[in-house]
């Protein structure tokens, strides 16, 4: 039941659809981008992006059709990501699938975003033994969490202001260097000395229930301040110490918290795994640590219908299909264990 399942994610600014085969096998799997189309606004803006959703969704679900080689009654499943993230956005993706769930006469399938991200690693390695630590850092969200099984989640920390994505975008804006900041950030980063300044770490040595806590807010704010009392500072040693500063907290609480609840593997997901020193420190600390580390490839640290397939896969095994009433929450939680 529901081996081969039909995708979709419009969760933000990328409209997607996939069709995966029992959580691990990736048939197609298509993105289209809006970066373009709001990049002139130095971030994205909400009714831009729902409404190239409803522009873009037909032909990239039947891009993922084809590309998959699988005909309208192969497919044995239909799900959606329901949040979080932009409401406008949202419904278009889960309207769509509801519609087509309706007409193909199968299971409509609910799915949280940040399970999605959980599940990406299960796409390139499925045979990743649990439970695992997962450090999921997008634009919205950095989180720290302890999948002990399929479904069974444990929230060990969360950022209490900014999230590390959000951080790399404001620090971007204000040295001018556009948008995404991520990326543009990451190449700026390799031509600097990430030892020029020496930028604080947020709650990076605090014990107690927020020892696994986060805060880039501060780390933000001094960048700022510093390039203002030394405007003729090199940006690439801005960015590169800026970036060293992220890279260095997310670390060490990964794998401090990794040591604390006996993982046997270190997870990495979301959008800001695809940074270049993030993922190299990643896997040396696991290497120091001798624990298995996993980095995705950077296709699938960016959203993606794919993942979003695998965590419907398990969540139609373990809590059947969803109601054809379930509508987009766009301040959706990621579903904890009792």
């Amino acid at each position: 039941m529901g081996d081969r399942i039909l995708a979709i994610e419009t969760s933000c600014d990328e409209t997607a659809a996939a069709v995966v085969e029992r959580a691990t096998h990736v048939r197609s799997s298509v993105v289209a981008s809006q970066i373009d189309r709001h990049a002139r606004y130095g971030g994205v803006v909400p009714e831009i992006a729902s409404r190239a959703h409803v522009e873009m969704l037909v032909p990239v679900v039947a891009e993922a059709l084809v590309e998959a080689g699988v005909a309208d009654d192969e497919i044995d499943a239909v799900a959606a990501t329901v949040g979080p993230g932009l409401v406008g956005s949202l419904l278009v993706g889960v309207s769509a699938a509801k519609a087509l769930a309706l007409v193909w006469d199968v299971p409509f399938v609910a799915v949280n975003h940040l399970e999605g991200h959980l599940y990406a690693a299960f796409l390139e390695e499925p045979d990743l033994e649990l439970p695992v630590v997962v450090l999921l850092v997008s634009g919205g969200h950095t989180l720290l969490v302890h999948m002990e099984d399929h479904g069974r989640y444990r929230l060990l920390g969360s950022t209490i202001d900014d999230a590390a994505g959000e951080a790399f975008d404001k620090v971007a804006r204000f040295l001018g260097l556009g948008y995404p900041g991520g990326p543009v950030i990451d190449r700026l980063a390799a031509e600097g000395d990430p030892t020029a300044i020496a930028f604080p770490r947020g709650m990076l040595d605090r014990t107690g229930e927020d020892r696994y806590a986060f805060s880039f807010s501060g780390l933000k704010t001094a960048v700022v301040n510093h390039v203002r009392r030394h405007p003729d500072v090199s940006t690439a040693d801005v960015a590169a110490s800026f970036q060293d500063a992220v890279v260095d907290v997310l670390v060490t609480k990964a794998r401090r918290a990794a040591r604390e609840v006996g993982a046997k593997g270190l997870v990495l997901g979301g959008g800001v795994a695809a940074n270049s020193a993030l993922r190299s420190r990643w896997v040396e600390a696991c290497e120091e640590d001798g624990i298995r580390p996993f980095v995705p490839s950077r296709a699938m640290c960016t959203d993606n219908a794919a993942m979003i397939a695998a965590a419907a896969w398990w969540r139609l095994r373990s809590d059947g299909p969803s109601p054809l009433d379930t509508g987009a929450t766009p301040n959706l939680r990621l579903p904890l264990a009792g």
